[in-house]
């Protein structure tokens, strides 16, 4: 099982390095990575394998949102199965 986790917002220092350190508490493998900084905006989209998480994947998108809130970031965490439903035709 996958997760696609977004992030958006003005760059700053550490960004990545937060979202990674969620990632490692909750277990998450990090399969996937891109970033890019457009003026003064970060985008990174990351895929995440979720199959040994050591949470709930409620409790794992809570903590990404509440980081994101924290920082004045959007980020949010996208289940492969809702990504899929989506963009299915």
């Amino acid at each position: 099982m996958k997760t696609v986790v977004s992030v958006i917002g003005k760059d700053a220092v550490g960004i990545i390095a937060e979202v990674s350190a969620v990632c490692t508490e909750c277990n998450a493998n990090i399969v996937d990575i891109t970033q890019s900084v457009m003026q003064e905006m970060f985008v990174m989209v990351m895929l995440t394998e979720i199959k040994d998480l050591n949470c709930s994947f409620t409790a794992f998108s809570d903590k990404m949102k509440a980081l994101g809130q924290n920082r004045g970031l959007d980020i949010r965490v996208m289940h492969e199965d809702v990504f899929n439903s989506m963009h299915r035709i």
